[in-house]
């Protein structure tokens, strides 16, 4: 079979070209980095490629909100943390208050020191993030959580809302606390808060109540002992305002009522009551309940004893328990906080570790062989050269070079 030139010429081209453009797809690959050029090289890599990379650069989403979530929970943490140590001064002032050796200019000392604790308090309530957002304000983080009225009472401005943050792919997770839940609110096992009535003028003083009996109907209902007469007691729930105890007062003896027991002493007298309120009921305002103790610190004695303030002493014990309440409650928060904190811990060493497997199957998936390659490009750069030269060696031969 005869082969014109210009086959020779065509085949020759078109052979030459195939091996130049196998070349060039090595030396791009090898300046790329990947095999994979472009998705028609290998469709299924390809796609598998891209999911892998979405799923990384899902997880890269999820650490950077998993970094901003630890750190407004370490910045709570750290406001409730100087929130404890206040709430712990305040108890051992409450209880100095007692001392039945001071005198009015000493309680008053006292006072000016609680006042300083609870601005304290006030200003540990309204921290921000270094950005305007106030961390106890709910969703209205843009406005100042707790404002002083002009009566003293503080205003919670905020909300109920907690800040949700997506930090993985089936993990939402509260990021805040509202300042009423920390600084307004008690656990439900708080127990009962004793009261004195505002109108007591006897010398009765209660002790701390203790549960006896937890399955009695009216357990969980508030009550209040009256004095009918200064030698008897009555108790009635509030409401509905059954009786349900009653009797002859023995001052210091236990009085039993609705699976709950108290002791008085002193000399209540005739129309004197106490309130024995679940913790929900009985005031759960922190700022409120410091207040109301140095008011009543502040109020001066008609002598230097102790003894002639009965008022004082039962004040003192009321705010010792609801203060108690409340440091409990700023615990149970901290300790919410706590376990959030490890879990963001745990969570983002499982992202690491995702995205370690994520990018090792990437690239197994695209990641060259640079062995692999260099041999290959040796090899198509030789075929090429070699093909080259025989096309010019033929391209030389001619029958002409063979006559005479």
């Amino acid at each position: 079979m005869r082969i014109s030139t210009q086959t020779f010429y065509e085949n020759s081209q078109t052979s030459m070209g195939t091996q130049q453009s196998s070349l060039l797809r090595v030396q791009q690959q090898m300046g790329s980095m990947t095999k994979i050029l472009a998705p028609s090289d290998d469709p299924i890599g390809a796609t598998r490629a891209l999911g892998v990379t979405q799923s990384i650069a899902l997880n890269t989403q999820y650490a950077a909100s998993r970094g901003q979530a630890t750190q407004t929970l370490s910045l709570e943490e750290g406001a409730l943390q100087s929130v404890t140590t206040i709430l712990q001064d305040v108890k051992a002032l409450v209880v100095q208050a007692g001392n039945g050796t001071l005198v009015d200019a000493d309680r008053a000392s006292i006072a000016t020191a609680l006042q300083s604790s609870l601005d304290q308090l006030q200003g540990l309530a309204n921290t921000d993030d270094g950005n305007g957002q106030y961390l106890f304000a709910g969703f209205k983080s843009g406005s100042l959580p707790f404002v002083r009225q002009p009566d003293g009472t503080m205003l919670y401005a905020g909300d109920q809302g907690q800040r949700l943050m997506q930090v993985d792919v089936s993990r939402q997770m509260s990021v805040s606390d509202s300042g009423r839940s920390v600084f307004q609110a008690v656990q439900g096992g708080a127990g009962y808060v004793t009261s004195s009535g505002v109108a007591n003028t006897g010398t009765g003083v209660f002790g701390s109540s203790s549960v006896v009996d937890s399955t009695d109907p009216n357990f969980g209902q508030d009550f209040k002992i009256s004095f009918p007469t200064a030698g008897t007691y009555q108790v009635d729930t509030v409401p509905p305002g059954m009786v349900v105890s009653a009797g002859a007062y023995s001052a210091g003896s236990s009085i039993l009522f609705g699976g709950v027991q108290i002791a008085i002493s002193g000399a209540p007298a005739a129309g004197d009551s106490f309130n024995v309120s679940s913790a929900k009921n009985a005031g759960t305002d922190i700022f409120a309940t410091i207040s109301d103790v140095i008011a009543a610190i502040r109020a001066p004695l008609e002598t230097g004893s102790i003894s002639n303030g009965p008022k004082l002493l039962n004040a003192l014990a009321t705010a010792n328990r609801k203060i108690s309440n409340a440091h409990d409650n700023v615990l149970t928060v901290r300790s919410s906080i706590g376990s959030k904190l490890q879990e963001l811990d745990a969570l983002t060493t499982n992202g690491s570790n995702r995205v370690l497997l994520d990018k090792s199957h990437l690239s197994d998936l695209q990641d060259l062989d640079y062995a692999s390659a260099i041999a290959e490009f040796y090899q198509r750069q030789t075929a090429l050269q070699a093909t080259q030269q025989v096309f010019v060696k033929i391209q030389g031969l001619s029958l002409f070079n063979y006559l005479r």
